[in-house]
């Protein structure tokens, strides 16, 4: 299977692109670079993850998409609470993210069992 097949791929590269749409006028650079690197990380760890020739190295790149979901949820949280982040964005973002990292650790597991 192709990591481009994978609707936790496609869901996390989606939100990705709309974390950089939505922030792009923000003039915080540090905060902006931190929250759309650690929303890049997501896709980006599963599709390194799939490319990897084993199952458990595999596992071990999932592992850091979902650790990014968790950084990039906390992150959300912080700029909502600041202000940078409109309120009813932020939990759009947030639902979205909360079921990515779902996804993501049912597909850990299912690796993991094989």
């Amino acid at each position: 299977m192709k990591f481009e097949d994978l609707e936790v791929w496609k869901r996390s590269a989606r939100l990705s692109a709309e974390l950089y749409r939505g922030l792009a006028a923000l003039k915080d650079w540090g905060f902006k670079d931190q929250i759309t690197r650690s929303g890049l990380s997501v896709p980006s760890n599963i599709a390194e993850g799939f490319e990897r020739l084993s199952n458990k190295e595999c596992v071990q790149f999932l592992s850091y998409a979902k650790g990014s979901a968790g950084e990039l949820k906390t992150q959300i949280y912080i700029g909502m609470e600041i202000g940078y982040i409109d309120r009813d964005q932020g939990k759009l973002w947030i639902d979205e993210t909360e079921a990515i990292s779902r996804m993501l650790g049912g597909l850990i597991n299912t690796r993991k069992s094989r």
